[in-house]
């Protein structure tokens, strides 16, 4: 934590500008070793928060021309003494700043160490720091909005506010414990009793939209099935433009599942080519047609492709498969190679598989008709409600982890009261509740927890 340390904290790669970033006890220092203002002035006599131009040098040659911004703590991100050095994103001049900044003293950083920085210096608690991960990560206006959200620090003050209110509790509960001879009550149970109710219907909440949460961070899984050659990979290839899946006339190309991302209407949708579902003896493309299956179990809507071209009878024996696996599903029935079909034949396959609930649309993938329509029906399928600045969605895996088991303590908490149990056992309840929130906001860390969510953190972050 003493040590200076140093990284390009712009993607690698060349481009017009790079940042070179220093952060602990002497950078402003050690950057003044190797920087040369036109004007002669130190970076060490810099007010705080200034931009400075002039030239990195090494041995009386010029690497570049540059402009260095000082920060003095506690007022920088990590709450150190902090540099940051704005020079020509050439990968050469990168590398030299970089070499030069370790011959004179710095050390390379550690995935996520600026971050966990400026955890450790009380810039932001855990929560806000996993935030700054998901907000770099965020690939739509949703879940900017959420991490945004949580990065300001809403999530952790209701959390905060939820400790605060068990911990009274907690604290007239074991002083009782040290007045057991005389029998007296020092917390009213009928008070604790409503609180409890309070702060388990707020886990809960909390708990219950991860389930949105993880579908905006991650993608809404949209999984496209249907019979071999029903043009499933050529509508994937159409929505991504470009070339991810092979199209073949040969039945079975697609043997495993195959995924990508698309930003639709500020959403971010998960689409996941699937086998062609039919009858094999091929053991491979068995194996696929299984894991089609597992998919549509996993997604939340489901695009089930039909080929125009198909006798009803063979649609029909296809659907007895498929149908079980569709409960609780979003399903859009896509008729395919409408634009093979005369327009006075297509209106009997619109009441085909009646008993299948969902939008349909007839649409050609190979000539991309109506596919437009398609992407507004899944924008529709998945509405997203508006998130507002004070609204607080979970969408870390760890959080809601923790929520469920800060949810099981306070239960237990509620059922204890009910029962009568006795004190002991409530103030353990209640502590272990307040444990697993205080986990999530780095109240309560142990060092393998900060190592495993910082090394998922990108180096110069």
């Amino acid at each position: 934590m003493n040590d200076i340390i140093c990284a390009i904290s712009t993607p690698p790669g060349m481009g017009a500008i790079a940042i070179v970033r220093l952060s602990g006890k002497g950078s402003i220092a050690l950057a003044d070793t190797v920087f040369i203002s036109p004007s002669g002035n130190r970076l060490a006599e810099a007010p705080a928060n200034t931009v400075h131009f002039g030239r990195i040098q090494s041995d009386g040659e010029v690497l570049d021309e540059v402009l260095v911004t000082v920060f003095h703590a506690p007022h920088s991100f990590t709450g150190e003494d902090s540099v940051e050095i704005s020079c020509h994103g050439s990968i050469y001049i990168q590398q030299k700043i970089v070499e030069l900044l370790f011959s004179k003293g710095a050390r390379m950083a550690l995935a996520g160490e600026f971050t966990r920085r400026a955890f450790r210096n009380g810039k932001f608690d855990l929560s806000q720091a996993e935030a700054v991960a998901d907000l770099i990560s965020s690939t739509s206006r949703a879940s900017h909005r959420v991490a945004m959200n949580q990065m300001r620090g809403g999530f952790a003050q209701k959390l905060a506010d939820l400790r605060d209110k068990l911990l009274q509790f907690v604290s007239l509960i074991e002083l009782e414990l040290d007045f057991s001879e005389e029998d007296v009550e020092f917390a009213n149970r009928d008070k604790l009793y409503e609180l409890t109710k309070e702060i388990e219907r707020e886990i809960n909440r909390l708990a219950g939209s991860f389930q949105l949460g993880n579908a905006i961070k991650s993608g809404i899984p949209v999984a496209i099935i249907g019979e071999t050659n029903a043009g499933k990979s050529t509508l994937l290839n159409l929505l991504l433009n470009e070339e991810k899946a092979i199209v073949s006339d040969i039945h079975g190309t697609t043997r495993d599942v195959i995924e990508d991302t698309m930003n639709i209407g500020g959403v971010l949708f998960r689409f996941i080519d699937t086998a062609g579902i039919r009858q094999t003896s091929d053991a491979i493309e068995t194996m696929g047609i299984e894991r089609t299956f597992r998919k549509i179990e996993q997604a939340s809507i489901v695009l089930w492709m039909i080929d125009l071209t198909t006798p009803h009878e063979k649609i029909a024996a296809l659907a007895t498969s498929i149908i079980p696996k569709l409960k609780d599903k979003h399903v859009i029935l896509l008729f395919n190679k409408a634009d093979l079909i005369p327009d006075d034949q297509l209106d009997e396959f619109w009441t085909i598989l009646p008993e299948v609930e969902g939008e349909r649309l007839f649409i050609s993938a190979k000539a991309n008709y109506n596919t437009d329509r398609l992407q507004e029906l899944l924008v529709k399928a998945f509405a997203i409600p508006s998130i507002g600045e004070d609204d607080v969605i979970v969408t870390n895996l760890r959080h809601y982890e923790a929520l469920s088991k800060a949810l099981e303590a306070i239960r237990r908490v509620k059922h204890g009261l009910e029962t009568g149990i006795t004190h002991d056992f409530i103030s353990q309840d209640i502590r272990e509740c307040m444990f697993f929130l205080g986990e999530i906001t780095g109240q309560i860390s142990t060092d393998e927890i900060l190592g495993n969510i910082f090394s998922k953190f990108c180096i110069g972050k």
